[in-house]
C-alpha cells in the first residue's frame, strides 16, 4: 500500500488576514508610550477607545467607528485621571459605558454621549476608590450587568457592584502583582496569572482558590479560558527564555497537557480565543505577526493553521465583539492594531474565503449577545451554583442544547422549575447582530457626608493617588498627630491646675 500524507481537514485552514485600506484606518493618534503590558485599546460595535500620550494625568480617545481617516490633534479626550491610564474596557451590555483604571489608584466609569465626544470629558459618572496602589487591570463580568473586577498593585482583586458603587468582594490570595485575569463562559470561575509564577483558578464570589500551579519551567504571563472546553491556555517564557504556550486542564493544574515553544523573540505573547470557531490567535508585542491555531478536543489539541505577517510592530490589539463583524464578507475575527511609530490604528480582518455570498451558518453559530443573563444581586447570591449544563429552554438561548449532567449540590430540577442559569444569552448574527441593547446605566446617588477638621475630611476614605500625595498626606497626618498631642498635654496641665484650685477652695478658712 502506498504511503499518503495525513492531512487534517478544517474549514478554517485557509483563513487569511486582510488589512484595511489607508482611508479606513485611524491616523494621527498619539498612542501612549507607557511600557505597561496591556493593549491600551478597546473596541465595540460603535466606538474605538485608545489610551494616548499626555503631559500630566492620563487620557484616552473615544472615536466613532465610522469616523476613519486622520484624527485632529485637538480631538476631544477623556481626561479625568490624575495618573497614567493603564487599562480600558467597554461594558459588554451597554455600548456607551467604558471603565478605566489608572496609576492614581482609581477606577472610573464614563458615559460617552451619542455620536461621540464634542469636548473634553473630565467628570466620570462613577469614581471607585478601594485600592491602595495603582490599578493595572479591569474586567467586566461576561454574563452579569454592572459587575466589574479590578486588580491593583496592592495584590488584591476587588469586585464592584456598580448598582451601589461599592466593592462587594475582595480576592486576597495573591502574593505579587496580578498580570492577567480571564473568565470562563458563564463567569463562575476566574483564572489569574501572577508575578509569583503561579497560575490560579479562583471561585470569585468566595475568593477560594480551586486550583493552583507553580510554573517553574513555564513562567506564565497571560491566560485565557478556552470557552466551554474546561481548558486553559497560558503564554509565557520557557527556562531557555523562548516564548512558549501551555495547555492546562482547569480541574487539574498539576501538569500542563502540552507545552509548545513558539520562537526566541522577547516580546509578550497575547492570546485571543474565539469560542465560536475554536480558533486561537497569538500576537506578539513588538512584532507584526499573528499566528492562529485551531483547538481540538483530542491530541495534539493544537493544530497550526497559518500566520499573518506584517512589518509594522504592534504595541497592542483591540478585538471587535462578534456582533460588530461583517458577516457578508465571512469575517470571523477583527483586530485593531496599534502602530505606535506611525500613530496609526489599523483594522485587520480575519476572513474565511467562501465563494457563496449567502449567510454562512457553519462559521457563525449562536454567539453571546448584548443582554445580561443575571443581575448583580442574582450573581452575588450564587445563582449559577445549581445550574444545568444540559437542556435549556429554547426561548432563552434560541435553540435547545443536548442533555447533560447537573453541576452542584442541588438535585436535578425539571425545566419548569429550574433555577435561572448564568450562561450568556445567545443570539444569531444573521438576524440580531445589528440590534442595540436598551439597557441604560444609572449611577448610584450618594449622599455626601463630611466631618472637616483643619481642612481634612475625616469621612472621605480616599487613598493617595500618587507617591507625592502619599508623602504629603503622611507628613500632614504626622503634623496633625503632633498638634493633637500638644493639645492633650495642655489640657492635662489645665485639668491639674483646676484640680489644685478646687482643692485650695475646699481647704480655705472661709469654708471652715
Amino acid at each position: 500500500m502506498s504511503w499518503r500524507p495525513q492531512y487534517r481537514s478544517s474549514k478554517f485552514r485557509n483563513v487569511y488576514g486582510k488589512v484595511a485600506s489607508r482611508e479606513h484606518c485611524f491616523d494621527g493618534i498619539p498612542i501612549t508610550k507607557n511600557v505597561h503590558d496591556n493593549h491600551f485599546c478597546a473596541v465595540n460595535a460603535r466606538f474605538l477607545a485608545i489610551v494616548t500620550e499626555s503631559a500630566g494625568g492620563g487620557s484616552f480617545l473615544v472615536i466613532p467607528l465610522e469616523q476613519t481617516g486622520r484624527i485632529e490633534p485637538n480631538y476631544p479626550k477623556v481626561c479625568g485621571h490624575q495618573g497614567n491610564v493603564l487599562d480600558i474596557k467597554w461594558n459588554p451590555f451597554i455600548e456607551n459605558i467604558i471603565a478605566s483604571c489608572s496609576e492614581d489608584t482609581s477606577v472610573r466609569i464614563w458615559e460617552i454621549p451619542e455620536g461621540g465626544l464634542k469636548r473634553n470629558m473630565t467628570e466620570a459618572v462613577l469614581e471607585l476608590y478601594g485600592h491602595s496602589r495603582r490599578v493595572g487591570l479591569v474586567e467586566w463580568h461576561p454574563t452579569t450587568n454592572n459587575i466589574l473586577f479590578s486588580a491593583g498593585y496592592d495584590y488584591k482583586v476587588l469586585i464592584w457592584n456598580l448598582d451601589i458603587g461599592e466593592p462587594v468582594k475582595m480576592i486576597d490570595c495573591h502574593t505579587d502583582v496580578i498580570l492577567c485575569m480571564s473568565f470562563n463562559t458563564d463567569g463562575s470561575l476566574l483564572a489569574t496569572t501572577c508575578k509569583d509564577k503561579k497560575l490560579r483558578v479562583v471561585e470569585p464570589r468566595s475568593g477560594r482558590v480551586l486550583q493552583e500551579a507553580s510554573c517553574k519551567n513555564h513562567r506564565v504571563n497571560r491566560v485565557v479560558f478556552l470557552g466551554s472546553t474546561k481548558r486553559l491556555l497560558t503564554t509565557g517564557v520557557s527556562r531557555w527564555n523562548t516564548r512558549q504556550i501551555a495547555l492546562w486542564d482547569q480541574e487539574d493544574l498539576s501538569m500542563p497537557l502540552i507545552e509548545e515553544e513558539i520562537d526566541g523573540l522577547s516580546g509578550l505573547l497575547f492570546p485571543f480565543y474565539d469560542a465560536d470557531t475554536h480558533m486561537l490567535y497569538l500576537a506578539g508585542k513588538g512584532d507584526g505577526n499573528i499566528r492562529y491555531y485551531e483547538i481540538g478536543s483530542e491530541k495534539p489539541y493544537l493544530s497550526y493553521l497559518m500566520e499573518f505577517r506584517s512589518p509594522a510592530p504592534q504595541k497592542g490589539l483591540g478585538v471587535m465583539p462578534k456582533h460588530g463583524l461583517d458577516v457578508s464578507a465571512c469575517e470571523v475575527f477583527r483586530f485593531y492594531k496599534l502602530v505606535t511609530l506611525k500613530g496609526l490604528i489599523e483594522p485587520i480582518s480575519m476572513i474565511v474565503p467562501r465563494r457563496s455570498e449567502t449567510y454562512q451558518e457553519d462559521i457563525y453559530p449562536m454567539t453571546p449577545g448584548t443582554e445580561p443573563a443575571l443581575t448583580p444581586d442574582e450573581w452575588l447570591s450564587g445563582m449559577n451554583r445549581g445550574k444545568a449544563t444540559g437542556a435549556v429552554l429554547g426561548g432563552r438561548h434560541g435553540a435547545p442544547k443536548p442533555a447533560g449532567r447537573w453541576v452542584g449540590a442541588a438535585a436535578p430540577l425539571t425545566p419548569s422549575r429550574a433555577l435561572p442559569c448564568s450562561d450568556p444569552i445567545l443570539m444569531s448574527l444573521k438576524e440580531g447582530y445589528k440590534k442595540t441593547s436598551k439597557i441604560v446605566f444609572k449611577a448610584p446617588v450618594r449622599e455626601k457626608k463630611s466631618v472637616v477638621v483643619n481642612g481634612i475630611d475625616l469621612l472621605e476614605n480616599v487613598p493617595p493617588r500618587t507617591e507625592n500625595e502619599l508623602l504629603r498626606m503622611f507628613f500632614r497626618q504626622q503634623d496633625e498627630i503632633r498638634r493633637l498631642k500638644d493639645e492633650l498635654s495642655q489640657k492635662d496641665i489645665r485639668i491639674r491646675q483646676l484640680q489644685l484650685e478646687l482643692k485650695n477652695l475646699r481647704n480655705s478658712p472661709k469654708n471652715n
